[in-house]
């Protein structure tokens, strides 16, 4: 998730929270310096951060898990049953960790500290804008199914407490959705969204861990424990085609994306190599394997192919503990929304100064009213598309195929970009495998991403 679920305190990635970081944080990569002629004027400026391995593990873990969590149930039963599902996810998890690994070898011979940062100094600078572009759209559709969900959610505590038969088509304007969502969103995350700095979040990414928990601990008990009033659906047993198990790889890519924290987590550690960093990926990616996995097989098991995309859904609005779920669901994404737009607010202030070609510190006095301005614009166009969209395996789909590009497209590219620059200076053995595998990458997520495309294109708007 997409995440969805971004650690926003910059203190615990090792980064100082003065102003000229704050500068360099918004600052996109080449507005007016030089990156790699200051780390050679001075080699010691690479400092170490102070996260340890276990506290990176967990760093990752938080950004791994989020909000795409309730689609994996769904994503299951896309792929054609829990055999598939499983698999699906063993063999993309390979080049996802590859990827991880990818990017923290790219950050080290490049000198970045973030995503964009090193794709554009590795890649070159249309594919850097291409990547800043991509991030802002895809923060962007995250910021639309937080909303949605929220809605999801709200509509079934207020059945509740307005004592609302299920499927009920009366009932009072203020407990229709449109409002609902309305008004959570003005009165608590358009105030979360317009101050400059996060950190006062900084135990937000504590509160979507708890919640991402308790919901696979939910689905678990549910589906040992079932419902007498539930009855599953049609449980499949293998894929209806291999367009169908193709289908289900958005809400993964989706799931496991963490790639764009990655290199700034990793930039953090006390011992950033290449080694330790292996074994922190690999761990982090285990544990959210599990929960995913835990997820998505009970909660397909339990309702099969009627499963809702939006998992918390399928089950009964007077059920407490699901009810507990949702809260924590509703708390969690309050203030993820806040720490995405923030994500995208930077890149988009990034392109707009590359732009003017104005450096960040010569233009901090219109600052604030670009950020109020940018802010608004992004809440009201987040809102808008969310009262109209009906549930959160559309969206998922569209910005799981950017997912796949932060996975795979952009790690393949700095990989045959960083082998091709080495190509004079020494040729090893591995250079053709290497530069193979980027090729891999690359046509594996162009292909997740063109077949996300044009899914939403001839599938859901023509519809």
């Amino acid at each position: 998730m997409a995440q969805v679920s971004i650690n926003s305190d910059l203190g615990e990635w090792g980064f100082s929270t003065d102003a000229g970081e704050r500068a360099r944080l918004l600052q996109s990569p080449c507005v007016d310096s030089d990156p790699k002629g200051e780390a050679e004027a001075f080699p010691e400026s690479r400092s170490r951060g102070a996260t340890s391995t276990f506290g990176a593990i967990f760093i990752v873990v938080n950004a791994c898990l989020g909000a795409g969590l309730l689609n994996f149930p769904a994503a299951f039963s896309t792929a054609g049953g829990v055999a598939a599902g499983i698999t699906l996810q063993m063999g993309m998890l390979v080049f996802i960790i590859s990827g991880l690994v990818i990017l923290a070898y790219c950050s080290q011979a490049s000198n970045e500290r973030t995503y964009q940062e090193v794709v554009w100094a590795v890649c070159g600078k249309v594919t850097g804008v291409l990547c800043e572009v991509s991030i802002a759209i895809y923060t962007f559709g995250t910021c639309i199914t937080f909303l949605i969900i929220i809605g999801d959610q709200q509509d079934k505590i207020i059945a509740v407490l307005a004592k609302e038969p299920e499927g009920t088509s009366s009932s009072p304007w203020y407990t229709d959705r449109k409002f609902t969502i309305s008004l959570t969103a003005f009165l608590f995350i358009l105030p979360l969204s317009i101050p400059r700095e996060i950190g006062f979040q900084k135990y937000a990414s504590f509160l979507s861990v708890v919640g991402t928990w308790y919901v696979t601990a939910i689905v678990i008990i549910k589906y040992i424990w079932p419902d007498k009033e539930m009855t599953p659906g049609d449980i499949l047993t293998r894929p209806a085609s291999w367009i169908a198990v193709f289908n289900a790889m958005p809400t993964i890519c989706f799931g496991f994306q963490c790639h764009v924290s990655s290199v700034p987590i990793f930039n953090s550690m006390r011992q950033p190599e290449l080694k330790t960093w292996g074994g922190v990926v690999t761990a982090a990616m285990a544990i959210a394997l599990a929960v995913y996995t835990g997820t998505g097989v009970c909660g397909f098991l339990t309702f099969g192919a009627s499963v809702d995309p939006d998992v918390l859904l399928s089950y009964p609005s007077n059920d407490v503990a699901v009810a507990v779920a949702r809260a924590f669901i509703i708390l969690s994404v309050l203030t993820s929304y806040s720490i995405l737009h923030f994500c995208g607010r930077a890149v988009v202030e990034g392109l707009w100064l590359r732009y003017q070609g104005v450096p960040v510190e010569e233009d901090v006095g219109r600052e604030r009213q670009r950020r109020v301005l940018q802010t608004l614009v992004w809440f009201l166009l987040t809102l808008l598309l969310a009262l109209f969209i009906p549930d959160i395996g559309k969206v998922i789909s569209i910005i799981g195929g950017l997912a796949a590009c932060f996975i795979f497209v952009f790690p393949g590219l700095c990989l045959i970009q960083a082998k091709l620059s080495e190509m004079e200076e020494v040729k090893p053995a591995s250079w053709w495998v290497l530069v193979a595998y980027g090729v891999l990458l690359v046509t594996l997520g162009a292909f997740i991403f063109g077949q996300t495309t044009a899914n939403a294109i001839f599938v859901d708007l023509l519809a």
